[in-house]
């Protein structure tokens, strides 16, 4: 029996994880944690049982608890609640499905306690990737990616030389403004934004998707999940979503994994590695596809990833800034506050702002997210 503890259960990630394990009988949950979505939650609570459970505000944690008072479940708070989840002596794999740099804290805790991270949090490397890695290395800690994109880099090193890799090549799909023109983006309605053509996600993440700053946002994640150089990693727009990234080797020979965009594979892969099991679900059609494209990204159309590699190449605190000050933005335009292209002018206008720390301690990256979101706050 393998037992797991999920931060983010309510999440897009976390209710395909806890999909995964009503398939698999062997797998136990034995701590949750979410937000503020206490109806689901109480409902996931009931269900898999979980000894130790988490809401992020003390009035939801209250209700929590007398919903559940005739359940032997235990309720913690906010960040003291991730962290005493994540250090749970009965979990051997933590999920961190939670958005957001609130994942540093408890990734750590997890850590130094030895435990697997299935790593869907992509903020916790983007901003502390100098702190986290080192420390699961020190630990003997498997950081295995639920992105799909860096599943499909893991998957397809297995067997090989990581030495011998030349380039990582990861895919996207060009959101739902593929191919527009700037100007065609000027009057994007949210609605718009938040139809992607292939992939079914969270409304932060299919807006990161529209703009492109996701894809930077992963490149910075794949520098440190992988251990390789900014010039070594380029992104491909892959229209169709059935090759979800790819290795290239010293050689020219290329490994690419490919499958139905459907997260829960990459979920699965992280849970039971190095193992595959069966799963429902569909399969790639090669005859229905009939073909596969790729193009060059528009970075001057779409220059959230163009601010990304900025970032990625400043370092230090600078993906901190681009981070937080994306959140922020998006959060703006999910409300309706602000426009779809004032996104990318927010990130490149607290960018310029922000003062460099060459290698920022974990109070020092949330230090700087607060000093970002004030800045929005000042401007908007």
């Amino acid at each position: 029996m393998k037992k797991i503890a999920i931060l983010g259960s309510t999440g897009s990630i976390g209710t395909q994880t806890l999909e995964l394990v009503r398939e698999n009988p062997d797998l136990s949950v034995v701590g949750l944690a979410a937000g503020s979505n206490i109806d689901l939650f109480e409902q996931q609570v009931r269900e898999f049982q979980p000894k130790l459970v988490s809401l992020q505000s003390e009035e939801a944690c209250k209700e929590l608890k007398t919903r559940l008072a005739d359940m032997d479940v235990t309720v913690v708070c906010g960040m003291d609640g991730l962290i005493a989840i994540a250090e749970m002596e009965e979990a051997q794999v933590l999920v961190t499905a939670i958005v957001g740099m609130i994942g540093i804290r408890p990734t750590i805790a997890a850590i130094q306690k030895g435990k697997d991270i299935a790593l869907a949090n992509k903020e916790t490397l983007v901003t502390a990737g100098h702190i986290i890695m080192p420390l699961a290395k020190e630990r003997g800690v498997s950081i295995l990616p639920v992105d799909s994109e860096h599943s499909a880099i893991f998957q397809s090193l297995q067997g090989e030389n990581r030495e011998r890799v030349r380039k990582l090549l990861i895919t996207a799909s060009g959101g739902p403004f593929r191919g527009k023109a700037r100007e065609a983006l000027e009057n994007v309605r949210l609605e718009d934004a938040l139809h992607h053509p292939n992939w079914s996600m969270g409304n932060k993440i299919t807006i990161d998707s529209a703009t492109l700053v996701n894809k930077g946002l992963e490149v910075m994640e794949a520098k440190w999940l992988f251990g390789v150089g900014l010039e070594q990693i380029q992104v491909v727009v892959h229209p169709q979503s059935i090759i979800h990234s790819m290795v290239e080797y010293v050689d020219g020979g290329i490994m690419a994994q490919l499958g139905m965009p459907d997260m829960k594979l990459p979920i699965q892969y992280a849970l039971f590695y190095p193992d595959r099991r069966p799963m429902k679900g569909k399969r790639v059609d090669f005859y229905a596809l009939g073909s596969i494209t790729f193009e060059k990204p528009d970075m001057e159309t779409f220059t959230g990833l163009k601010l990304a590699m900025r970032a990625a190449r400043e370092g230090g605190s600078v993906p901190t800034v681009f981070n937080a000050a994306n959140e922020m933005a998006v959060r703006l335009f999910l409300n309706k506050k602000i426009r779809f292209l004032q996104i990318p002018e927010i990130i490149e206008m607290c960018m310029d702002a922000q003062k460099r720390i060459a290698s920022p301690s974990v109070e020092e990256i949330l230090a700087c997210e607060q000093e970002t979101y004030e800045l929005i706050r000042t401007k908007f």
